[in-house]
């Protein structure tokens, strides 16, 4: 049936069906009962594969005065065996009528019987009881009324709300469904393999808009005041792509060069804050189009920021939602960060038309397919469209942040087994997304950049709208090259298309070790002259060679390394595929200096034996720009990294910092401090005063050129900004006089003006801090905070005010969040991680986490972003075994109520590997900076 067709037919069928709709259901037979499980028909957590859904025809009707919504659905299904029942998923709707109908009587306009309904809730499941036997290869069609309240959280169908510059409140309704929120909205096949087509019509007040994935196509007037919109039929896709949204808000809009509307929709008094997104969308948009050789299939793309909204955006195929700060650019109070944030999101959303939505992977254990290739398509696109937003050194974060999480004992591999809706959650982490897209750039490296791209458009092509999994991606990728230099059915051989060129490489065990293995490696390197020694373990934060369970972390643990390496004779990439314990790298001649993983390509860590690691502290003393950048930034994180394991010493890292005095470039620079800072933070929030004094007057003394330098102003490149705020940021922390004047006097002059004076939009974070740590100047932000329209400045804002060192106001900060009208409940997560950053606050943000637990449950599901950053935020810094002992206890209980969160063994493990280190390496800093402060004196 063509699109037109089914259209054309969902509108009579709706407009029929809209009187015996809107009567009370008065079933004889029929009945919905939940609860007794042993009655359920089906016992698994997974739908049975007997049904399976083709289209959907969906009629919403949000209330927005009584919060609360009705629908009907009416879903096309092919019964694949024979079965008495059809199992969906449905979660907090009240089902008010369920038919099942063959196709040819439902074209003959059957009565319709209203079948029983039992329910299973703990899996979230619901079974229609068919009158007769469902017929293999027969369709049929399932019809469901139901009815709910609006969400007052962040999934299903939820309410939002914002406020108008007069202080009135307006309140809309928005969806966001991923992973397992579909079923909130509208009973549905709810999982990633049950793609169908929907046709969804959205009844509305006239005052309001109606969005959905596909273009409006018809508007019918309705007798009682209301309208109906009717969308175009979508493409085949999964039910979590599926959107809607029913507003006020006002939108601007482009069309690309292959006549795509993009639009981007805003609360009516932010939208002068979405012309910059209109721009990096089209442009986005469109390189996409041309770097996979596919258009984007639908005929428009909405991008549109929610008041209210958890994370920081989610895909839907055609209307991507995002949260405010990820998609509005205020020229006034946003800075270059944000500039960065916000084109960043918008690359990783639009490259999920593709990665997703277009090849959707076929089960969440899969999810580094969609999120690993977002993420690493953030770096090609902006690099090509964006060059002067340097996303390039940005991606070095990306590298620390999927190695900080996978060098731990908790970690997992990136394609791994999830079955229940928390479990799923869980695996939106830094391993699905960071993890991913570090192996993604170390496998284009590995290819070439050509071999890659073209074996990423094949698996578009082969797998559009399919589900795929990993071993389909790879399967592709070993067969890029053109059929003629094909040798063998699995991997394709010639100089040119691979870098490894001793033997033809299997790609699918060469990734296997990556995909199915969790953990990073450790690369030993062993200089004998022109004869390297390489050998491999695993690298484990905090487990020492000599600790009893190293042993046993360490078996059974192999990768296949795609080493590269630039040597004192050569800065041509060398390249050694490492598939074994150990192997030799034979050199052409002696080398004086060697060093691997040039830019950073690769995803493993290197320990430099020997007198390795001083000459590499040598070289940079002596001429630090024969490294580039990156490998000088490399080489900071690393020696740091293999402090935690006893590899080198805390001396020798601090040693290789010193030649920073002469760092010519940010990046390293600011690797560099930002060590120096998390030292501080964890020596203040212990008290241990003598040596964080002593820290300070080094940083202060050996970076104060640096410090003297640093403007207050908006100019420079994004890095000399990075650099900027960083720097004094810091310097203020530290308590710098002059720093802090001038924050001081800026913030004076800005409140004394009633915020009509300017503030550099790089320093506005510090000064907004310096500003709060006065009564008056905390009590003035608040209400700012109240009546700014920007939520860039809110975010500046909020930091400041989590920093005042008045225990009373951060609790007056809690408060507010909990309430959710001045401080949105989004945002209380990220509040609540600050808080616990400020030594004064610290532990007010741990007990009232402990003290408020069962509230915060009712604001945000168990598994989600938001629960898992405040368990972390609020208890991963500590180093104490009292706070370990008490951490402990508080999730014993959790895992008591039955939450099984992987986010507690990270934070036991985090505060673990913090105690061990100040064990370690107290002593060892206390005596560093006592003598090279007593050096410097001298």
């Amino acid at each position: 049936m063509s699109s037109n067709i089914r259209v054309f037919i969902f509108i009579i069928l709706s407009v029929v069906l809209t009187f015996h709709y809107a009567e009370p259901c008065e079933s004889k037979q029929g009945k919905f009962k939940v609860g007794n499980n042993d009655s359920f028909p089906w016992i698994s957590m997974r739908l049975p594969d007997k049904v399976v859904p083709l289209h959907y025809d969906i009629l919403i009707h949000p209330n927005l005065t009584s919060l609360n919504f009705s629908g009907m659905v009416t879903i096309e299904v092919l019964i694949k065996n024979d079965t008495e029942f059809i199992v969906l998923h449905s979660k907090g709707l009240e089902i008010t009528f369920a038919s099942i109908l063959l196709e040819a009587d439902w074209k003959t306009d059957s009565e319709e019987m209203n079948l029983n309904v039992l329910g299973h809730k703990a899996h979230e499941q619901i079974a229609i009881m068919a009158n007769k036997t469902l017929l293999t290869n027969q369709k049929y069609r399932l019809h469901i009324r139901f009815q709910a309240s609006l969400a007052d959280g962040f999934d299903g169908f939820y309410k939002s709300t914002y406020l108008t510059s007069v202080g009135e409140e307006r309140v809309l309704a928005t969806t966001d469904f991923e992973p397992t929120a579909a079923r909130m909205a509208f009973p549905c096949f709810d999982e990633p393999s049950f793609k169908a087509t929907f046709s969804i019509k959205i009844r509305r007040e006239r005052q309001h808009i109606a969005l959905s994935n596909m273009p409006k196509i018809q508007t019918l007037e309705l007798s009682d005041g209301l309208v109906e919109d009717y969308f175009n039929v979508t493409k085949k896709m999964s039910t979590y792509l599926v959107a809607y949204i029913v507003c006020d808000f006002r939108s601007i809009s482009a069309n690309t060069t292959s006549d795509i509307k993009v639009s981007v929709y805003a609360v009516p008094e932010k939208w002068n804050q979405t012309q910059y997104a209109l721009e990096v969308a089209v442009k986005i948009l469109e390189f996409y189009e041309n770097y996979f050789n596919i258009s984007y299939p639908l005929p428009k793309l909405d991008l549109i920021a929610i008041p209210d909204f958890q994370s920081g955006a989610m895909e839907n195929w055609g209307l991507i939602t995002y949260r405010e700060t990820s998609l509005l650019y205020d020229a006034q109070t946003s800075s270059l960060s944000d500039k960065q944030w916000v084109t960043k999101v918008i690359a990783h959303e639009l490259a999920h038309q593709w990665f997703g939505n277009l090849v959707i992977m076929d089960w969440w254990n899969d999810l580094w397919l969609n999120e690993g290739f977002a993420r690493y398509m953030e770096l090609v696109s902006i690099n090509s469209t964006f060059p002067e937003l340097q996303i390039d050194e940005y991606f070095l974060s990306v590298y620390f942040g999927a190695i900080s999480r996978d060098s731990l004992k908790s970690s997992h591999p990136i394609s791994n087994a999830a079955e229940t809706p928390t479990q799923i959650m869980q695996m939106f982490d830094s391993v699905s997304y960071d993890k991913g897209a570090c192996l993604l750039n170390m496998l284009k490296d590995f290819l070439t950049e050509e071999v890659f791209r073209e074996g990423v458009t094949r698996y578009l092509k082969k797998y559009s709208y399919r589900n795929a999994k990993s071993d389909d991606l790879l399967n592709i990728l070993s067969l890029t090259c053109p059929e003629e230099d094909f040798i063998s059915g699995h991997s394709c051989y010639t100089s040119t298309q691979y870098r490894y060129v001793k033997e033809p490489p299997h790609l699918k065990e060469t990734m296997d070790s990556w995909i199915l293995q969790m953990g990073i490696p450790l690369i030993v390197v062993e200089n004998n002259g022109n004869q390297i020694i390489v050998h491999q373990e695993r690298f484990l934060k905090g487990i020492f060679r000599d600790d009893p369970e190293w042993e046993e972390l360490q078996s059974g643990y192999l990768w296949h390394v795609p080493l590269a390496y630039i040597t004192s004779d050569s800065d041509n990439i060398g390249r050694h595929l490492l598939k074994t314990k150990s192997d030799v790298i034979q050199l052409e001649k002696e080398v004086k200096w060697i060093k691997f993983n040039p830019n950073m390509n690769g995803y493993y860590l290197v320990h430099y034996e020997g007198n390795g690691w001083e000459t590499l502290g040598q070289l940079l003393n002596q001429n630090h720009t024969v490294l580039s950048n990156k490998d000088r930034t490399n080489l900071i994180h690393n020696i740091f990294q293999l402090v935690s394991v006893g590899k080198v010493s805390l001396h020798q890292g601090l040693d290789l910092l010193l030649y920073l005095k002469n760092e010519t470039d940010n990046l390293p620079l600011l690797q560099g401090i930002g060590y120096l800072e998390v030292l501080y933070q964890m020596l203040e929030r212990r008290g241990i005063s003598d040596v964080a004094n002593n820290l300070k007057k080094f940083i202060l003394q050996h970076f104060g050129d640096f410090i003297e330098r640093q403007t207050w102003s908006d100019e420079g490149s994004i890095s000399e900004k990075k650099l900027r705020t960083e720097l004094l940021g810091l310097a203020c922390q530290l308590h710098h006089k002059q720093c802090i004047e001038k924050a001081k006097q800026l913030f004076d002059n800005w409140m004394a003006s009633n915020s009509s004076s300017s503030i550099p939009t790089d320093v506005l974070r510090t000064v907004y801090i310096i500003g709060a740590q006065s009564p008056d100047g905390w009590n003035y932000l608040l209400e700012k905070y109240r009546l700014s329209l920007s939520s860039s400045e809110k975010n500046k804002i909020l930091s400041g005010l989590t920093r005042t060192r008045d225990t009373d106001k951060l609790t007056e900060l809690l408060e507010l969040c909990m309430k959710g009208d001045v401080i949105k409940t989004q945002d209380l997560a990220s509040v609540v991680a600050t808080i616990s950053k400020n030594p004064d606050g610290q532990y007010l943000a741990w007990e009232f986490v402990k003290n408020n637990w069962n509230k915060l449950l009712e604001k945000f599901d168990v598994g989600s972003f938001s629960i898992r950053g405040i368990l972390y935020g609020t208890t991963a810094h500590f180093s104490s075994n009292k706070d370990l002992e008490d951490v402990k206890v508080f999730f014993k209980f959790l895992k008591e109520q039955g939450h099984e969160l992987t986010v507690a063994d990270v934070a036991v493990e985090m505060i673990q590997k913090n105690i061990k280190w100040l064990e370690q390496n107290l002593q060892v800093l206390r005596k560093w900076l006592e003598n090279v402060l007593s050096n410097e004196a001298s």
